[in-house]
């Protein structure tokens, strides 16, 4: 179960990385965005609020003692203000420096971009990453990369100039880290928060799906073990009815055989007696296809042997390489008949079938259980049966402690593998009994199949 809530949490542990990563970068880059727009606000309103009220003719005019006055203005109240203020710069639309705060600069020419030009006729404020190669910026290069923010205003006279302010990007970068930093966390602790909600509704889930999938196995269980109260009912039945009655007709017929003298009604006697041992023999196989009437009294060897009975008698090749006593407690042996009954069930069925192998052993108290046959999958098969049938007896073997494994041959064929414990917990007396017993094959010699 663990590892189920793990293929649920990994993944969305790393869903939740994935999307907070992406929320970060989205936050960042609308962060900077704000902090550009927080510049350009920062601009107008000292561009409009403070500037523009002290433009005059003079100004414009390149009047000493009123450029002399504006320069302790900026220095003493708008310096101040940013501390990430690098320059303030005036510039006519010719493309002359009326004002900066560098006065190496004042009264200088330069080519105006095109975008400041077009500035220079609109309301709007722009910004933009400063271009340090050029002359007019040449006493700004040593400050770092630089926010280049520009806006129109108007002196008095109505004659329009345009504003600059320069100031330092790594404050812009701060102002948005900061921003960001804000609501990350926020955001980060809510994601993560909801993943920690889904560890244990996924752990929940897991649960649920593994007490349902008990409940199948159960019901499965309960299934196949009233399935085979029936078949051992019905062979029950068949035993001491049916095969009896045969039994006591061939026993009649053998001493009407004894006693006749008319050679042409031994004919007919013995011929009834032989159909008769045919029908026993039929009989027999069929109860043993059915259930084994008493699996310890007959011996899992033999009764292993029984089964191949069927196929053999339709012409199939059967042969049975049995080691050893097959003794072990009565759930491992039932576990062993029924996955050899239904094994060869299931390869009566498969088309091209001219060959069955039934291995058995006991080793080191497990018992093992292989058969293999040449047929090949086709639609005359119930496949749908057969494979329920197996994962019922597959998850017997695993309560058991054992492993059931269907598969394919290289060349063609089947495969069916079955190795459960021979004794579970608490079988100890079990054990020594057994092996005081006589084992099947004292009881009964086992018959070799080729």
């Amino acid at each position: 179960m663990a590892r189920v809530v793990l293929q649920f949490a990994v993944p969305g542990l790393l869903v939740l990385l994935l999307v907070g990563l992406g929320a970060v970068l989205v936050f960042r880059g609308r962060s900077e965005t704000e902090a550009v727009r927080d510049a350009r606000q920062l601009t107008r309103a000292i561009g409009h609020g403070m500037i523009e009220p002290r433009l005059d003719g003079g100004i414009v005019g390149q009047d000493r003692r009123k450029i002399a006055a504006l320069d302790r203005y900026v220095r003493e109240k708008i310096l101040p203000l940013e501390p990430s203020l690098v320059r303030v710069k005036l510039w006519t639309g010719d493309g002359l420096l009326i004002y900066s705060d560098e006065p190496r600069l004042i009264g200088t020419r330069a080519q105006l971009p095109p975008d400041e030009l077009a500035a220079l006729h609109s309301n709007h404020v722009t910004a933009e990453v400063s271009n340090l190669a050029r002359p007019e910026n040449a006493y700004e290069r040593g400050q770092g990369r630089l926010l280049e923010v520009y806006l129109p205003l108007h002196n008095i006279d109505g004659v329009p100039v345009i504003f600059e302010t320069y100031l330092h990007y790594s404050s812009v970068s701060d102002d948005a880290r900061s921003i960001w930093l804000a609501f990350a966390p926020g955001l980060l602790g809510a994601l993560l928060l909801l993943w920690v909600f889904q560890v244990p509704l996924a752990w929940s889930f897991a649960r649920r799906l593994r007490r349902s999938e008990r409940e199948r196995e159960a019901l499965l269980l309960k299934a196949l073990s009233a399935s085979e109260d029936e078949r051992r009912r019905i062979a029950r039945d068949l035993h001491d009815g049916v095969l009896q009655d045969l039994t006591g007709t061939s026993m009649t017929l053998a001493a009407a055989l004894l006693r006749s003298g008319d050679a042409e009604a031994k004919g007919l006697i013995a011929r009834a007696a032989a159909s008769t041992r045919h029908s026993i023999r039929e009989m027999r196989s069929v109860m043993v296809d059915i259930a084994p009437v008493n699996l310890r009294e007959e011996g899992l060897e033999v009764t292993l042997e029984d089964l191949l009975a069927r196929l053999e008698a339709r012409g199939v090749r059967t042969e049975a390489r049995i080691e050893g006593p097959l003794a072990g407690w009565p759930a491992a042996e039932h576990l062993v008949f029924r996955t050899a009954r239904e094994a060869l069930r299931s390869a009566q069925q498969r088309p091209g079938v001219t060959s069955v192998t039934l291995a058995a052993a006991a080793l080191g108290g497990v018992l093992v259980l292989e058969i293999q046959d040449d047929g090949r999958d086709g639609e005359q098969e119930t496949r749908g049966d057969a494979d329920h049938a197996f994962e019922v007896l597959g998850a017997r073997a695993a309560e058991l402690g054992g492993t059931l494994v269907v598969d394919r041959v290289a060349g063609g064929g089947r495969r069916v593998q079955l190795t459960v414990p021979a004794y579970g917990a608490g079988q100890d007396q079990l054990t020594a009994e057994l092996a005081d017993a006589p084992s099947a094959r004292e009881r009964r010699p086992p018959r070799g199949r080729t």
